[in-house]
């Protein structure tokens, strides 16, 4: 049976990943073990702040990104935004989460944990769940998610190895593997958040993509394993 391995790279506050969840879950679902998710996380927001003063200080700064979110956010009815997102006690950076993922993957890998589904209604595993508790925690209940705190009581609801996880943080494990997807974010030329990669990097699909294109490429490279490669001509 044809396997395909698919690299997810995201950013814990972007709202167009955020978005993109209810795909991701029809993925998993439509294909189970044919399709093989590998995460990784771009610093989009790694100095949140700076990012939102700079760009946004001639439209309203903060009060003008919260707006703009509500706007992207009308578009879908499958997530919910809190009405005072980046607003009070906004998060200064996403790497703190990025870091935390990290660390859970090693551990993942490391089978101190188990790969299979955490609920009987979808099929994320425990990493995946963490992953989306995060974003909800933010956008759903204007959290701050750079603090280990909130990240720690998420994870400890999950049942995932919280000490385990500071101990790859402080030894620096966490930040060598984010290093890394950093490297593949430029091997790649990312664009940002999310992006798909298929096909070792010779397909790609960027934003706010409908589900029947990402199953269209899924499909095609599963079918027919030689498409995108590199012609002779």
């Amino acid at each position: 049976m044809q396997e395909l391995t698919v690299e997810l790279f995201s950013d814990v506050l972007c709202i167009w990943a955020y978005g993109a969840q209810p795909r991701i879950d029809q993925l998993k679902a439509d294909y189970g073990d044919r399709v093989t998710l590998n995460y990784r996380f771009v610093p989009v927001f790694a100095a949140a702040h700076e990012r939102i003063q700079d760009g946004w200080k001639d439209r309203g700064l903060y009060e003008g990104f919260n707006r703009n979110l509500h706007e992207v956010a009308s578009q879908w009815d499958h997530i919910k935004l809190h009405p005072d997102v980046w607003l009070n006690d906004p998060p200064r950076s996403s790497s703190v989460a990025h870091l935390y993922l990290k660390a859970l993957q090693e551990l993942e890998q490391d089978g101190i944990f188990p790969v299979t589904p955490v609920s009987e209604y979808n099929d994320r595993t425990r990493f995946e769940e963490f992953l989306w508790r995060v974003r909800c925690a933010f956008f759903e209940q204007a959290r701050n998610i750079s603090r280990m705190d909130v990240l720690d009581q998420i994870a400890a609801e999950l049942g995932l190895p919280v000490e385990r996880v500071h101990a790859l943080i402080d030894n620096g494990s966490a930040h060598a593997a984010f290093h890394l997807d950093t490297e593949a974010r430029d091997r790649y030329q990312i664009p940002g958040s999310p992006t798909l990669i298929f096909n070792e990097g010779r397909q790609r699909l960027y934003g706010n993509v409908g589900y029947r294109i990402i199953d269209a490429n899924i499909s095609e490279l599963l079918d027919s394993p030689t498409q995108g490669y590199a012609s002779w001509c």
